[in-house]
């Protein structure tokens, strides 16, 4: 059985990932399957979205804005370890996936040693805090302050097959580029 293809997009929340996602899904050549963080986040239970095992939310503020600094336990890592090999697994049966995630703890290696370099390419959908500031204050699903914290971090170190601007893009044009230049 042929593997699968592996397309990761990362970047902040709020940049598009999930809506290029699913433009993606309507241009590609074959099918692909939306996998998405927050639908795993979803899945954990309530006591665990503010607890010391799961994810963590602490609220401040940098430069007169709001920011809320992210930290997990270990519940919480479980999780997101399980999402990246239910990723591995699916492609492994020959699905193509389109994942959307947040990294910030060494995901990208992660997703390509559990992958190999020939089945996934990361993505970075990038724009400027304040354009990302603007569009999570514009969604009522947002904590604000979210942006400004995950801004520094989600694109350190990564190796990236494609960066996309998502500043003036839409989000089905940012499809047609990753359909494009990754040969979907």
């Amino acid at each position: 059985m042929r593997s699968g293809r592996v397309v990761v997009l990362n970047g902040v929340g709020s940049v598009g990932k999930s809506s290029t996602a699913r433009a993606l899904q309507k241009i590609t050549t074959v099918p692909f399957l939306h996998v998405a963080m927050d639908q795993f986040i979803d899945m954990v239970p309530a006591r665990l979205l503010d607890g010391e095992e799961g994810l963590r939310f602490e609220h401040s503020e940098e430069d007169g804005r709001p920011s809320v600094m992210v930290s997990t336990g270990l519940a919480f890592d479980r999780v997101m370890d399980g999402m990246r090999h239910a990723v591995a697994a699916m492609a492994a049966r020959g699905n193509n996936l389109i994942v959307d995630d947040v990294f910030w703890n060494g995901e990208e290696c992660e997703y390509r040693l559990l992958l190999g370099e020939q089945q996934v390419q990361i993505v970075g959908l990038f724009a400027p805090l304040e354009v990302i500031e603007d569009r999570e204050r514009a969604r009522s699903d947002r904590m604000p302050g979210l942006a400004r914290w995950q801004y520094p971090r989600v694109h350190q170190g990564v190796v990236y097959d494609l960066c996309v601007d998502m500043t003036d893009t839409t989000p089905a044009e940012a499809a047609t580029i990753i359909q494009k230049s990754l040969r979907l």
